[in-house]
């Protein structure tokens, strides 16, 4: 059979992303990968402990191999690879599990809409789900879905977070407060790279128990400390550096212009606030996958993605005078604005 056009070769990979993205949220989902954690299988095996059909199975297992998550032996028998253990793995230090597992259960089923959101211009939840609820609530309608939605976040987190605080010199700040901080992943890479600074997560009650057991098994519950709140009508904790992370791309224009003029009011002159977000270029063009979460926030949230210079003109008109920018090799890029 010859070989497909190198032209068309884009548009065959695109036809066939959602197969494979399915393919792996189902693996996760099963616990394929957790089970082969325990020991090298074959197909037969592992269907018997799955509830399988093992000529099904095997096609599933097929597939992960040729993508370099497992390799199989001359025998047939399965066992992880290096990327498997780390990331997808429920219950590995890294694992993106959490974040495949809300993929599968609310992206996909959303993604489905993209058309309607696309001729209305909002997000598909009441539509697909019927609720009128919004993102967050739905995330936090029981402690199962919290606990896959904070640690899929954790996960990204820490493919970002080390990079984001190295990304400028933050070694003259001495407090510095994550507003809606999840699980303290960016307090937790910061106060490790800077000694003398002290951290807070700040994020709604039902994140606060999470927050503190991420915290005191990183070991810094004497540097970081979780405080319960809303961003939008508590009083925010004092700080001289505030960072967001993954947040205000999930709101709209006014209300981040609020968000903003929030922290600007409640910074001292000089204190700072770090955005980490991804950074569309002007032209709205650039990394697929900000693109791609920029659709993502569409049929999700009343957000999206923005370049350096929306945020440059958002952060100015709230007080802010120093703004810089710069584009990481990680899930997220950085803005660092000054009052």
């Amino acid at each position: 059979m010859p070989a497909p056009d190198p032209i068309a070769r884009p548009v065959l990979e695109l036809m066939d992303g959602f197969r494979a993205s399915k393919a792996l949220f189902v693996a996760v989902s099963l616990g394929v990968f957790d089970r082969l954690h325990e020991g090298p299988q074959t197909a037969a095996e592992l269907a018997s402990r799955l509830d399988c059909a093992p000529h099904a199975l095997e096609r599933l297992l097929g597939f992960l191999a040729s993508r370099a998550l497992l390799e199989v032996d001359a025998h047939g028998i399965f066992r992880n690879r290096e990327t498997a253990t780390r990331f997808l793995r429920t219950d590995a230090e890294e694992t993106l599990a959490g974040y495949i597992l809300y993929s599968d259960r609310i992206l996909y089923r959303l993604w489905g809409r993209l058309e309607d959101a696309l001729h209305e211009g909002s997000n598909r939840w009441t539509q697909e789900f019927g609720s009128k609820d919004g993102i967050f609530d739905h995330f936090f309608s029981s402690d199962q879905d919290k606990e896959t939605f904070l640690r899929g976040m954790h996960g990204l987190g820490l493919q970002s977070s080390p990079k984001a605080v190295a990304a400028f010199d933050l070694s003259r700040f001495r407090t510095l407060v994550d507003l809606g901080g999840g699980t303290g992943h960016l307090v937790t890479a910061a106060c490790r790279r800077y000694e003398g600074l002290h951290g807070k997560v700040f994020d709604l009650p039902a994140v606060q128990p999470v927050a503190e057991r991420y915290i005191r098994e990183a070991g810094l519950s004497d540097r970081i400390d979780v405080l319960a709140g809303d961003f939008f009508s508590d009083a925010l904790p004092e700080a001289d550096l505030y960072a967001m992370g993954r947040i205000l791309h999930d709101w709209s224009d006014e209300k981040v212009e609020i968000l903003l003029r929030r922290v600007a009011e409640r910074l001292p002159p000089g204190g700072g606030l770090l955005l980490c977000e991804q950074l569309l270029t002007p032209r709205k063009d650039g990394a697929p996958t900000a693109l791609l979460q920029s659709l993502n926030m569409l049929i999700c949230t009343e957000g999206r993605e923005r370049s350096a210079a929306e945020y440059e003109k958002l952060l100015r008109e709230a007080g802010f005078g120093e703004v810089r920018s710069a584009k990481l090799q990680a899930p997220v890029d950085v803005v660092l604005a000054v009052k």
